[in-house]
Parts: C-alpha cells; sequence; structure tokens
C-alpha cells in the first residue's frame, strides 16, 4: 500500500535519478492530476513549496541552466545517478509568486505557437512515413512501373519471366557452389497469393546465401587486441549503410571462430534487437564479419537493390514472425523462409530507379523537417536559458 504522503498529487514532478543512460537521467515531468499511485525506485518526486509556482519549477528543469548543474552531478561508472541531495543543491532564480506566473503564461504562450508547429512537422513526418510504405507497397506488387509482360506484348518480342530468372539465378548458384558437401537445392516457398503477370514467388534462401556470425571471446586478447577486420553489431543496422566497423577484431579470431568476413553489398538483416532494430536491414560499404545478432545475405548484385526494397517494406511482417517469449527474435531459418515476389529483371531495375527517386525525395523533405525540428528546439532552450540564466 502506498500512504498518502507517497501518492503523488497534482503540481508535483518527478525526475529520473537512475539509469544506464545518461540522456536519461534528470528527465522530469510535471504531474497535472492527482494519482493513487507512487514512484519508482529509481525516480524522486519534488513537491513544491506554496511560494513556488510548480509550472514554474517545471520549466526550470526543462533549462539548459538545470542540465548544466545535472551534468555536474549525475555522475557513476555504468549507471549515472542523481542524489537526493544534488537535486535539493540545485539553484535557480526565485522571483515572487506573482512573477513566477507572469513567466509561466509568457512562456505558455510562446510554446503553445512553437507545439503547434512541432506536431506539424511530426505530422509531415507521418505522411512522409506513410507515403514511403505505399511505394515500396505499390513497388513489390507490380503497381509502380509498367510491367515486362505488358511492354513485352505491346512491343512484340519475348522476355525472360521471373521464373525463369529464379531457374537462372539457381542454376548460376549451384554451378559456383565452394561450401561444404554437395549443393542442396533452397527450398521453394509455397504461397497461392496471385501476383502481376511474368512475376513469381521465391525464397530469400533461393536468392541468396544466408549467414551469420559470431563474437569472439572477449577475454582471449588474441581475438581483439590490435585487430583490423572489421567487424559490426546489430547497430548498424539503423543506418542506411554500413561505412564503419562497430570494433575490430584480428585474423586469428577470423580463422578459429565462426566468422565470415563478409563482401561490399551484403544485407544485413538484424535478428533480434531492442526497440525498432530487429527486422531492419542495411547494406556493407566495406567488406566486415558480424556478430551472431545479424544475417548476412550475399546476393547477386542485379537483383539486390529491388531485394532489398522489399526487405525494408517486409520490416513489420519479419517482426511479426519473430519467435521467443520477453525479447521475440529471428532466426536463420526465418530469414531463408522469406517471400519474395520476384519480377523479371529488367522490371526490376525500374522498379529501383523509381523508388529510388521517391525515396530521395522523401529523404530531401525529411532534412528540411529534421532541421526545423531541431530550430524549434533551439528556440524552446534559447527561451529557458533566457529565463533561468545565472
Amino acid at each position: 500500500n502506498v500512504s498518502a504522503n507517497q501518492r503523488l498529487r497534482a503540481g508535483d514532478i518527478v525526475v529520473a535519478t537512475s539509469s544506464g543512460s545518461k540522456h536519461l537521467v534528470g528527465k522530469s515531468g510535471l504531474v497535472h492530476k492527482d494519482w493513487p499511485g507512487s514512484f519508482g525506485a529509481f525516480c524522486a518526486a519534488i513537491r513544491p513549496k506554496s511560494n513556488i509556482e510548480s509550472r514554474y519549477l517545471a520549466a526550470f528543469l526543462q533549462s539548459p541552466s538545470y542540465w548544466k548543474q545535472v551534468g555536474k552531478k549525475a555522475l557513476g561508472v555504468n549507471i549515472n545517478n542523481l542524489r537526493r541531495g544534488d537535486i535539493e543543491s540545485l539553484t535557480l532564480p526565485l522571483p515572487p509568486l506573482a512573477k513566477q506566473r507572469e513567466i509561466v503564461a509568457e512562456l505558455e504562450k510562446q510554446f503553445s505557437r512553437l507545439d503547434e508547429a512541432v506536431a506539424n512537422l511530426q505530422r509531415v513526418k507521418a505522411n512522409l512515413k506513410r507515403y514511403k510504405a505505399s511505394v515500396l507497397k505499390a513497388a513489390v506488387e507490380g503497381r509502380l512501373v509498367e510491367t515486362e509482360a505488358t511492354l513485352a506484348r505491346r512491343e512484340g518480342r519475348t522476355y525472360e519471366t521471373g521464373e525463369q530468372l529464379l531457374q537462372r539465378i539457381l542454376e548460376e548458384r549451384r554451378a559456383k557452389w565452394a561450401g561444404r558437401g554437395k549443393w542442396k537445392a533452397p527450398e521453394a516457398p509455397t504461397v497461392e497469393t496471385t501476383l502481376p503477370e511474368g512475376w513469381t514467388w521465391a525464397s530469400v534462401d533461393q536468392l541468396a546465401d544466408v549467414g551469420t556470425g559470431a563474437t569472439p571471446k572477449r577475454d582471449k586478447a588474441a581475438y581483439w587486441n590490435d585487430g583490423d577486420v572489421p567487424w559490426v553489431t546489430s547497430s548498424v543496422v539503423n543506418g542506411d549503410y554500413v561505412d564503419q566497423a562497430s570494433e575490430f577484431v584480428t585474423k586469428l579470431a577470423l580463422a578459429e571462430t565462426n566468422l565470415t568476413l563478409y563482401p561490399i553489398g551484403t544485407l544485413l538483416i538484424a535478428m533480434y534487437g531492442e526497440g525498432k532494430t530487429r527486422g531492419k536491414c542495411t547494406e556493407l560499404r566495406i567488406p566486415a564479419s558480424t556478430n551472431q545478432a545479424l544475417a548476412a545475405l550475399q546476393v547477386d548484385s542485379s537483383i539486390r537493390g529491388y531485394l532489398r526494397h522489399f526487405l525494408e517494406l517486409n520490416y513489420e511482417e519479419m517482426r511479426k514472425v519473430a519467435s521467443g517469449g520477453v525479447q521475440p527474435n529471428l532466426n536463420l531459418s526465418l530469414v531463408r523462409a522469406v517471400c519474395v515476389p520476384l519480377p523479371p529483371l529488367p522490371e526490376q531495375v525500374r522498379i529501383v530507379a523509381e523508388v529510388d527517386r521517391h525515396l530521395s525525395i522523401i529523404r530531401e523533405v525529411e532534412a528540411e523537417v529534421d532541421a526545423n525540428l531541431q530550430r524549434a528546439q533551439a528556440v524552446r532552450q534559447a527561451t529557458l536559458q533566457k529565463v533561468f540564466q545565472p
């Protein structure tokens, strides 16, 4: 049971006091109405005295002056902490109560306009995300460009269908097979959904060599010290391309562990990870080995662009099929089994070019939106700094 004194009241301010992230410690929120619960062990509650306007104090806890003080107090090795004494020792300018309320009224008026602008920018970002998804969906459903079947019929010529392309890919992969044992034909997908004329269903396993990596033993210095072999973790999927290593391992680690040095152009899919990481895809622009959290897809350059765009669209579906309990994960079998709608190669080229054109426009608009969001935050901080500067 929570005692009456511990229950949060309207006007209280809750502050995060302990976290593994230095960006979280010190963040605060104003309680707008009485709440029967309490606050967690990693938080503190501030209850302003009668001569303090709670909204004034809450505004101070967002200001550069406050964060400068927090930066000097929130110290720790692995965990950043703010102690009660650190919070009590914070200093701020304190005018009379009437002046505090006057300042709050002016801040709310200015920030109301700013909040409206930010909300509009966030709506633009959401619309861009939906537009991107619609472009990718149209691309893999044969609606973005004219199909090769239609063009060939109008021009009175034959063409290589998606099914013929798939058979050629499999034959070329078999001819180049240099792995262990006898070549085993990848399993074909069983999908009944109708595709555009000339398209066929293929599995990722049919289109790509799928592998993963490992994390060499950390306590074996010979695997890490003075390493020059790029090694990447699942965090790299948050970028469009991988241009630098997360860390470096040695050639000995490459020789003695389950590591593989993947070539430029390899597609990487995060098989597990927190937040939005799992299921995301990126592409190597450097040769690199990976840890076990990444699936590496080596695919012919002729179909790589189309496959990558499909995997971007398939992100949410990949997350749905992940198996596991508290933190559901993908695995290599699930990645290999992903079904890909495969159009003829010339159609893929046109699709990729059109998708890239749309995405280029989207990226330009997103960059402008992000710049305006940063400017809005800078205006907010400058306004608070003017009020609370020492």
